[in-house]
């Protein structure tokens, strides 16, 4: 397990080198196959793997890495997404008006608008290119760079600016990225051009297709007299992507270990590559294939849904139940709901406090305000989808789903260190 503050420029490293939920699952691949992962295809059939240690991709933004004993063994799984509210690509995205180049952009999941403005964006994502043979490749784009920003309207045109405003997705969420000029812009020939900047080898007669993402182009920061706090974009939830990845590379349990990190969390995990697809339960029957087997294997298994919670905010303390007031830098929080927006019960709250115990690390309890609306996780479709008992869990942080986020340091320690321990002892 690394010390707190390795481990701390380790996640700023992951958090810098993961723009999108494509960068998030490459980087976490990377982690695992520095360790001696080895990489399976899923349009190939896998057989009776011997122990090992393996992960696999799909839609490259999805990932399950696992270490394998036996088919008799329970598993031990961690759970995460890899992707965060955003602003993406139309398209055909490029836009004329009043002389700038704008860029047309979906909101992707429930952002929290208001921060995106005046703020320097880069922009990232995977693009689906031809080479000369007419093959069709795809590779990942970051311009690494700041290439666009919104502009707020002044107060002195909106004297009515402080006051709560609606913010409208089609008219005010639209990026400037230059200066139109009287010349053509070819808008594919730019991603081209960044493709051959970053991939020299590669030989693309055209960009066919992008999913591109906008992003804060500032980096990670500490924040605070001691620097307590890390401010950061897509903290929700890179920062369990990174602790499931790094309990995962040191597991030495005699449990089977393995880790999901879904895309598409942030719109409702329905694809193939989210919670809500077969992914996980399609890397189980290869596994274990037969039912019965599976089945009895699954009962004595555990899964940990880790995805942020919310701190309790010291200038709106009335926004949660008084009884239930996670706070930062008093270590993971344990999420409980009656409808079974959060999959905790009793049985896997105890297990994850006495988990927590017996790495040193404290835990708290969340629930939600009884006349608020409570958000839910994987974890709840995890478990309905293949019959596992499930905790969830996650770092207490503030502004989730803003452009930049707050937690506490520690907390992101605490978190790798149970997480850690959950795959050394099971």
């Amino acid at each position: 397990m690394l010390p707190h503050d390795a481990c701390i420029a380790e996640l700023i490293s992951f958090i810098r080198t993961s723009p999108t939920a494509f960068h998030a699952a490459a980087a976490s691949a990377a982690l695992l196959a520095g360790q001696g992962f080895v990489r399976l295809d899923e349009q190939e059939c896998w057989g009776r793997l011997p122990a090992g240690k393996y992960y696999v991709l799909r839609n490259e933004s999805s990932l399950i890495g696992f270490t394998w004993q036996d088919t008799a063994a329970a598993f031990s799984i961690i759970g995460a997404h890899t992707d965060s509210p955003g602003l993406r690509l139309k398209p055909n995205a490029l836009r004329r008006e009043q002389g700038c180049l704008q860029l047309g952009v979906e909101i992707y999941g429930g952002a929290l608008l208001r921060p995106w403005f005046d703020r320097e964006l880069s922009l990232a994502g995977r693009v689906a290119w031809q080479d000369k043979d007419g093959g069709l490749r795809s590779a990942l784009l970051d311009f690494q760079r700041p290439v666009g920003i919104m502009p707020s309207l002044a107060i002195h045109l909106n004297r009515e600016a402080n006051k709560q405003q609606e913010i409208n997705g089609q008219t005010e969420m639209v990026p400037l990225v230059g200066l139109a000029g009287d010349t053509a812009i070819d808008f594919q020939q730019i991603l081209r051009a960044q493709l051959c900047h970053q991939q020299p080898e590669a030989t693309p007669v055209g960009i066919i297709d992008h999913e591109l993402f906008f992003y804060d182009a500032a980096p990670p920061a500490l924040a605070g007299l001691h620097q307590e706090f890390l401010v950061s974009a897509r903290l929700d939830n890179l920062v369990s992507c990174f602790a499931a990845t790094q309990a995962l590379r040191t597991a030495d349990s005699i449990d089977n270990c393995l880790i999901i990190l879904n895309d598409h969390e942030e719109v409702g995990s329905v694809s193939a590559a989210g919670a809500k697809g077969p992914f996980l339960r399609d890397v189980l029957e290869r596994l274990l294939p037969e039912a019965e087997n599976r089945q009895a294997v699954l009962r004595k298994s555990f899964f940990i849904s880790a995805d942020n919670a919310h701190a309790v905010h010291p200038n709106y303390t009335a926004k949660h139940d008084p009884q239930h007031l996670p706070q930062l830098g008093r270590g993971p929080v344990i999420k409980f709901n009656a409808n079974q927006r959060y999959a905790t019960t009793a049985a896997s709250g105890a297990r994850f406090r006495q988990l927590c115990a017996q790495a040193k690390v404290p835990a708290q309890d969340f629930v939600s305000r009884s006349d608020l609306a409570c958000g839910s996780t994987i974890g709840p479709l995890t478990a309905a989808g293949i019959g596992v008992d499930t905790v969830d869990i996650g770092i207490p942080s503030l502004a989730m789903h803003s452009i930049r986020e707050t937690a506490a340091c520690i907390d992101c320690w605490h978190l790798c260190r149970v997480l850690t321990r959950f795959f050394q002892h099971g």
